[in-house]
């Protein structure tokens, strides 16, 4: 109802006054674009002064990008393999909605960077071509924010077929680089100065003994007396355990110790096993202090790598309108006759829509519930 509420609103407010524009907000049905050409200079004088860079740099994403295709094309068909022959509910793709399936915020860090990182990579190797860019812009679909260069369109269909593919690998190969880029700083710079620091209680189990003692939030250091550090430690001690024991937790709660004697339920997928009922998560500390300041900028590398490494891979799905399907397409057009190129991409579409509907499914259920 909010959705609805906020969408028929915005479309009052400004659908009708906005159909024509080239510049400014555009509204349609669940879909608002703001226009501008305000950062076209900037994307022009980045794109003239280091030309040759932007077309090397395209060039090599033209081959990442072919690479990158058919490894993606090859986990979703393995991953597709095993969900079909052993019935597993395994998600070869996984839902971004930041707050439901990636942290809020963090996610909304990581979805920004992806975005401007992108279409700022396709802008500058599209003017580096000669190509003229219409307007940049953001969109909003539904609730999913986006960002959009926009090429002029008869233009690049008359570029040439190597012009072409370097402004649809550029994408990817910014998102791939910047989560190399991520990876990098986590790895050498933040990773040193963490350490493992107890295990969080992310969620309880409705049916598990810990919701009557335990909170989400608490930490968990400590269990009989033996110190957990880390999930590997909390799993190895629980393995040891019995139904019907008694455990004495040593909790971290709002900064404070508290020692917390739970008895064990039976472990629904182990009989006999002892089983608390609680969905841990890895609690860390800074070595150097600085806690505000260095895990949020673990955390927030952690999403921009991830999103960037996972959402540039799939973007070159072969599957148009993705810029992996527009990279085949084109070569099947340049290269083969009309109607074998036009044969070729409808398989490629048929087969990818088969592939992410399989890969897809299990995410859903478990968004679902």
């Amino acid at each position: 109802m909010i959705i609805l509420g906020f969408w028929s609103v915005l479309y009052l407010a400004f659908g009708k006054k906005s159909e024509e524009k080239d510049e400014g907000l555009q509204i349609d049905l669940f879909i608002a674009m703001w226009r501008t050409k305000r950062l076209l200079g900037f994307i022009d004088s980045i794109a003239n002064k280091y030309k040759r860079f932007w077309r090397v740099y395209a060039t090599l994403g033209i081959f990442v990008g072919y690479a990158g295709m058919l490894f993606v094309f090859y986990m979703l068909i393995k991953s597709a393999l095993i969900a079909v022959k052993a019935k597993a509910q395994v998600a070869g793709v996984q839902l971004v909605i930041p707050g439901v399936t990636i942290p809020l915020w963090y996610g909304i860090i990581g979805l920004i960077v992806v975005m401007f990182v992108h279409e700022l990579s396709h802008g500058f190797v599209a003017r580096a071509e000669n190509l003229p860019l219409k307007s940049v812009g953001l969109l909003l679909f539904v609730v999913i924010p986006g960002a959009f260069v926009e090429p002029d369109e008869e233009n690049l269909k008359k570029a040439s077929l190597i012009s072409r593919l370097r402004v649809y690998a550029a994408g990817s190969m910014a998102n791939l680089l910047t989560a190399f880029i991520a990876m990098l700083l986590l790895s050498f710079v933040l990773t040193p100065v963490l350490q493992y620091s107890g295990v969080e209680v992310a969620k309880l189990d409705t049916v598990g003994p810990a919701k009557d003692y335990l909170k989400v939030g608490d930490v968990i250091v400590g269990i009989d007396g033996e110190k957990i550090a880390t999930i590997e430690d909390f799993l190895n001690f629980m393995n040891k355990t019995h139904a019907g024991q008694v455990i004495t937790l040593e909790v971290i709660r709002e900064g404070k110790r508290v020692l917390l004697d739970v008895p064990l339920g039976d472990n629904p997928n182990k009989p006999g096993k002892g089983y608390l009922g609680v969905y841990p998560t890895q609690n860390l500390k800074s070595k150097i202090g600085f806690d505000n300041i260095v895990l949020p900028t673990a955390f927030s590398l952690y999403w921009i790598y991830v999103l960037n490494f996972g959402i540039g891979l799939m973007n070159l799905f072969p599957l148009i309108p993705l810029d992996g399907g527009r990279m085949l397409d084109d070569v099947f057009k340049e290269y083969l006759p009309q109607k074998l190129a036009r044969a070729l991409s409808f398989a490629f579409i048929g087969v990818g829509v088969l592939l992410l509907a399989i890969n897809l499914i299990p995410a859903l259920r478990s968004l679902i519930g």
